[in-house]
């Protein structure tokens, strides 16, 4: 039987945590930073996941999935856009493990070094176009609407079940189209979907709006984003749920040709 609960006015963050151990949706894993979902959990993901895959599919948009792991040289073509989370990627250096010569389990073979250090996904904007530079030949293959399920590593120590972990599950929309303006419509539409799914099947009143230059995703010359407020400790402390659609000119540095408009959401 479960035992009772931290109230949420004696300590609102350890209410959560018991709560959503006690539901049996989630647990801490053994990796430090990472969480199991448990299948009760995992269930209502997929929930989630399917309602807004349709309605993703219902505004023509197809799914397509691409590798977790990107070299380097894609992010460094890209600086200001890491710039924000460059220090919570997870990098790959090596291929190859070996038997300790002491005895002492497995240690990472030297000789194995990678030519190129891959870093893994903490996003998919560097991959998706590098490889949309291929499938873009003229304005006949536009608009090219793909949007990605997968699961992206930004390197977090204080975990918070489902609010904060090293790898969490999401979803990424990067489409391409001829003109500004279809762009732009297209990141309004998305932001449209992102609020009809958090208040009508998520039951999360959410604000629309404009974010200011400072705040932005990098690159962009728009974000527009749904955001909701939970109480993290008091009442005059709260935590933000944030989804951005953003759009802007074409990736030049992949040699995206012609000249097209991108809007990404997630």
């Amino acid at each position: 039987m479960a035992s009772k609960l931290t109230s949420r006015e004696e300590d609102y963050s350890k209410w959560y945590n018991e709560l959503v151990v006690q539901a049996d949706l989630a647990q801490h894993s053994d990796v430090k930073g990472c969480m199991v979902i448990k299948p009760y959990g995992f269930a209502i993901w997929e929930r989630m996941k399917d309602v807004l895959d349709g309605m993703f599919k219902d505004t023509g948009h197809v799914n397509a999935y691409f590798p977790l792991f990107i070299p380097k040289s894609y992010l460094s073509k890209e600086a200001a856009h890491v710039e924000g989370f460059a220090k919570e990627c997870a990098v790959v250096t090596h291929y190859r493990l070996k038997n300790d010569p002491n005895g002492e389990g497995v240690v990472v073979d030297p000789d194995a070094r990678l030519e190129e250090e891959l870093i893994v996904r903490p996003t998919s904007e560097t991959i998706i176009w590098n490889t949309y530079k291929n499938w873009i030949q003229s304005y006949r293959d536009l608009p090219l609407l793909v949007n990605q399920w997968a699961n992206v590593v930004r390197w977090e120590m204080r975990t918070r079940l489902f609010l904060r972990t090293a790898e969490f599950l999401w979803q990424e929309g990067h489409t391409a189209h001829a003109t500004k303006d279809e762009a732009v419509e297209e990141a309004k539409k998305m932001l449209e979907v992102y609020a009809d799914f958090a208040e009508n099947f998520m039951a999360m009143p959410v604000i629309k709006g404009v974010k200011t230059e400072s705040e932005r995703f990098a690159g962009a010359e728009d974000t527009y984003c749904i955001e909701a407020l939970i109480k993290k400790r008091s009442l005059k402390e709260r935590v933000q749920i944030v989804s951005c659609c953003s759009f802007m000119e074409s990736k030049k540095m992949w040699n995206v040709h012609p000249i097209i408009f991108v809007a990404e959401s997630s």
